[in-house]
Order: structure tokens, then sequence, then C-alpha cells
């Protein structure tokens, strides 16, 4: 198969591709906000853009670490959802809407019960309407592991997976090194504002799993994961939560039509996260294109004015006629 992702000269680097987008967002569309109540007292926060009515489908966007709404793709993948009179709502992970969450836990890499729960109640609500879904980096691999793990009781009709980080201890190790190092920096900084908040709340201090002091020598995502996620989510320490909720090895199990988008010089990842032909499912259509960065696939227009790749496939591959079956493929 033909790539049909070719970067301008311009966004050839994988870092102009990952950090431009950031720079250059388009308008917030105008979403309202749905409060979420969950099943152990928390709440997550949808924002919808549009109001479906029972029949018309829906779009679930999910997205990546630190992400929201505020987001460079999910602001983009709002408009063109709207351009395609696709209703869309993002669901955020708990705390990530702008607000803290309730208990001391939060949200990490392998959990997926909260999105499950959302689609739940879209069912609920709209028991006749198509749900489609579309996660990005850390979404994505949520989105993997809800996908592979309910097997055929997805309730999913279609999937689009963007920059996952499937291998999760690989993913660490890469952002240990290099440039890399800056993107670590940045999100380590902003995990380590959220717990503080916690820290300061006297209803949740006793249940955190250290003091500020040793919050703030947390530098790399490993030491953070194995001293905050881990003890925070009921796994064993870093490397059993890695191993637990990576989900590479879900996807010969997904059922329904799935896109999965990498990009070879992502500088999240490495090689590792890239599936083997036997580790995919007839469902799922597999797109590894040799640039794109992280969450980038800039394809044309200007450094001031991005065009990008991601949205008009992603809408295509989802409003996709449902006869067409999904293949495996391979675009490097």
């Amino acid at each position: 198969m033909k790539n049909p992702f070719t970067p301008p000269w311009w966004a050839a680097n994988p870092h102009i591709q990952t950090i431009l987008p950031f720079m250059f967002k388009v308008a917030k569309p105008d979403t309202f906000r749905q409060r979420q109540e969950l099943p152990d007292g928390d709440f997550i926060d949808l924002d919808w853009l549009g109001q479906p009515q029972n029949g018309d489908p829906i779009l679930v966007i999910a997205h990546g670490l630190e992400g929201s709404t505020e987001s460079h793709y999910v602001r983009r993948m709002l408009v063109e959802a709207n351009k395609a009179k696709l209703c869309s709502v993002v669901h955020h992970h708990r705390g990530c809407s702008g607000e803290p969450n309730r208990l001391a836990r939060s949200y990490h890499s392998g959990d997926f019960d909260d999105l499950a729960f959302t689609l739940k109640q879209l069912k609920i609500y709209y028991p006749d309407s198509a749900l489609y879904a579309v996660g990005y980096s850390l979404g994505g691999n949520v989105l993997a592991k809800y996908q592979g793990s309910k097997r055929n009781q997805s309730l999913l009709d279609r999937a689009v997976i963007v920059s996952a980080p499937l291998t999760l201890s690989a993913c660490a190790k890469k952002l240990e090194s290099g440039f890399s190092k800056v993107y670590q920096s940045h999100l380590i900084k902003r995990l380590q504002k959220k717990m503080l908040e916690k820290l300061d709340n006297h209803n949740l201090v006793a249940q955190m799993p250290l003091n500020k002091a040793e919050l703030q020598q947390l530098s790399t995502f490993y030491q953070f994961d194995d001293k905050v996620t881990a003890p925070l989510h009921g796994f064993a320490g870093v490397d059993d939560y890695y191993s637990r909720s990576s989900a590479l090895n879900l996807l010969k199990h997904i059922s329904n039509p799935t896109l999965i988008i990498h990009a070879k010089d992502d500088p999240f990842m490495t090689e590792a996260v890239i599936p083997t032909q036997d580790e995919l499912s007839a469902a799922i259509h597999y797109e590894l294109h040799l640039s794109g960065g992280h969450v980038g696939f800039i394809d044309g227009g200007w450094p001031w004015k991005p065009k990008f790749y991601l949205e008009k496939r992603i809408i295509d591959f989802l409003l996709a006629d449902p006869q067409i079956s999904s293949s495996k493929g391979n675009t490097a």
C-alpha cells in the first residue's frame, strides 16, 4: 500500500511535527459540559459538540496524558467531526477537565473502566446510535485495552488509535534520553502539580503514597509511575504497572474495525510499540508512517498555518462503508 502521508519539507523533523501543532491551535469550538458521576464517588466531565438524537452516530474522543478539550488535536478533531455532521464528545480522564477529581487515585495508561462506563451510558441514552471512538497517545492505549479486553463485547462500531504507547516500559525509557527528555520534563511537572494539590487536601493526604519533598524529587516517568501511579492504582510496582497496562498483546483480540496509526520517528516511542502482523487481528488496519512525530502528522500548509493528515483520515475511516471490511496494512 502506498504511503498516503508525506510531510512538507519544512516539517520533516519529528520535533517540529510534535511541537508546532501545539503552538498553532485552531480556535476552541463552543462545547457544553456534562458531569458524569462514577460508581466509586468520583466524577469525569464530558464536553459535547452537537446534541445527538437517538440514531445519530457519536464520536467519543479520548485525549492523551494531561490533555483535555484544550489539546490541539482534540480541537481539530471536534472541528472536523462537526464539518462531517458527526456529533462528538470529549471523554476527560479523571482530573483533566480543569477541576481536581475527588479521590486520591487519578487515571493511568491501562485504566479503561471509566471509558467503558461512558460508552455504557451513551448506549443507554442513545441505544440506536453507532458509537465511534478515537484515542490519542495514552488515550489510544486505553482505547486499545478496551477494544482488546472487551473483544466482541465492545460497544464501539469503529475505533481509531493514534500514537499509542502500546509498550509502556520502552516508551518510558525512550523519554529519558536525548531531546525526548524535554517532553518528559514538561509532563512530569504537570503531574507533580496535580499531586501537590492533592497533598494540600487534608481529606486525601493520608492516602497519598509519598510527601511533597519526595514527590518533587521524581524526574522520570519510571520514578513517577513507581512511586505514585503504581501504588495509587493497586499495582505491585512500576514493572507490574507497565506489564499489565500495555495494550500490545491485546491487539490480536480486537474484533471490530480499528485503525492504528504510528509514526516511526515518534519521539515518545521506540520500535517496541510496532506490532508484528501476528499481533494484529483481522479487524485491524495498521498504518506505520516513516514520519509524523507524536500526534503531529502535518502534511501541508506553512509553519504559521499548518495542515494535517489525521483528521481527514480518521473521519474517512470511521464513516467508511460498513460493508467494506478492514484489513491489516502497513504503509511504511
